[in-house]
């Protein structure tokens, strides 16, 4: 009976704040034409309203507790686990804080520049702050934008790329010695014949 009053007290402490910030995922799908939606921040596509995993209703007592933490985390530098939130969620409450997340929700076109150029959680070579411009997943390495993508492993993967590019042509070098020395060594060959025969008529 306890738990039940305990988890309550939580949801009614935070029934005006539970629900996603739909200014964000909207700010991204009108600059990007993506279908974006809660999956830009939370654990659940459709929000931390509901039933489901990584819905608030479907929360433990420990996962309740730490709501709570990352709710009271208003000064950037705290690391917090939200259970309704993603990694970016929870990584944005961190680098940001409560407090300018809640101040951008009048001005979701700032958040980009408040994220900076530094943060790029699935390690893709796309910041995450270009990533909320473009409508993708800034915690899926397969879920960006194609031509960026490809410049990005492009970069990464430039010295592989020259060093593959070099061992190709130094093989395609050594195989046409190869045909030449054939070649040539043939051509002497016939020579060798020609004054053979000349020698003895």
């Amino acid at each position: 009976m306890k738990n039940i009053f305990f988890a309550f007290l939580l949801l009614c402490f935070f029934a005006s704040s539970a629900f996603a910030y739909p200014e964000f995922y909207e700010y991204s799908r009108k600059v990007s034409g993506r279908a974006i939606n809660c999956a830009l921040c939370h654990t659940h596509g459709d929000g931390p309203e509901g039933n489901e995993p990584g819905q608030i209703s479907s929360l433990t007592k420990e996962e309740m507790e730490k709501l709570m933490r990352a709710r009271a985390a208003f000064a950037p530098g705290q690391v917090v686990e939200s259970p309704i939130l993603n990694e970016l969620g929870n990584k944005l409450v961190e680098y940001l804080g409560k407090k300018k997340i809640l101040e951008l929700r009048t001005r979701p076109q700032d958040l980009a520049k408040e994220i900076g150029q530094k943060l790029d959680i699935d390690k893709d070579g796309i910041p995450d702050a270009q990533e909320y411009l473009d409508g993708t997943l800034a915690i899926s390495k397969e879920d960006g934008h194609p031509a960026k993508l490809f410049l990005a492993n492009l970069k990464k993967n430039i010295l592989h790329i020259v060093l593959a590019l070099c061992a190709v042509g130094f093989l395609f070098y050594g195989f046409v010695q190869w045909l030449m020395g054939i070649y040539g060594e043939a051509v002497l060959q016939e020579l060798k014949r020609n004054k053979k025969g000349e020698t003895n008529d």
